[in-house]
């Protein structure tokens, strides 16, 4: 397909137009990153001073540190939403299962900051203007341009994203009874538990307990990292 006079100007401009958008909303991205929380509840008693424990729900955290120092956190948004925290199981009413993890990360291709996966979807691999049978409109191939010249074209990185995720289920303790299980998941640069995990927490208990069954998401702020 050849473009020309006014119709490769039209064209031009619509590039530069979507370049610019794209631009925007990765800007808009790099401020923070969402997490996706999914919470379902089966009469879950309105807060009234219950009396819970904090369990670990992975045998690899009980016990430790870490985990005490996580665990502390959650203990302290459900005693500010009217729960009582008792000194141990066996005097509970509430039992609170809990877990965290971040996985190993996995390698993504990004030209001029724009990641094919997971968050841009079907555009992944596209370099700037090169994806799929884009290649083929005028020639460009995403990083020649017969335009702009070859050296019109995206830089290609490569980058780490991890995906990370906290879990929190509340039994009855005298029936069995699960009342309430969650999840909070975000895909990030970042794999440091010490600022994922708190996050995570604070979004889980954004509008707890919230509506059984839906999935929302929360906008979580960026990693401080030395030299930004």
């Amino acid at each position: 397909m050849t473009y020309r006079g006014a119709d490769r100007g039209v064209f031009v401009w619509l590039r530069l137009v979507f370049a610019g958008l794209m631009l925007t909303a990765l800007a808009a991205c790099s401020n923070s990153f969402d997490a996706n929380v999914t919470r379902f509840q089966a009469q879950l008693p309105p807060p009234q001073g219950q009396s819970f424990a904090i369990v670990a729900d992975d045998a690899n955290l009980a016990g430790g540190i870490e985990f005490g120092q996580y665990a502390r956190l959650v203990a302290a948004k459900l005693t500010a939403l009217g729960y009582s925290e008792a000194p141990g199981p066996d005097a509970a009413q509430l039992i609170v299962r809990f877990k965290y993890g971040v996985d190993n990360g996995h390698s993504y291709t990004t030209s001029d900051g724009f990641y094919g996966d997971p968050f841009w979807g079907p555009w992944q691999g596209m370099g700037f203007y090169g994806y799929g049978g884009w290649g083929g409109w005028g020639g460009w191939g995403g990083f020649g341009d017969p335009w702009f010249g070859p050296d019109f074209g995206p830089d290609i990185e490569t980058t780490m994203l991890y995906t990370s995720d906290i879990s929190l289920k509340i039994d009855d303790r005298a029936s069995g009874r699960r009342l309430f299980e969650g999840k909070a998941q975000a895909v990030s640069d970042s794999n440091h538990l010490n600022y994922l995990v708190p996050n995570l927490i604070n979004a889980m208990f954004t509008h707890f307990p919230g509506n059984s069954g839906e999935t929302v998401r929360i906008s979580i702020p960026p990693e401080h990292k030395p030299g930004h």
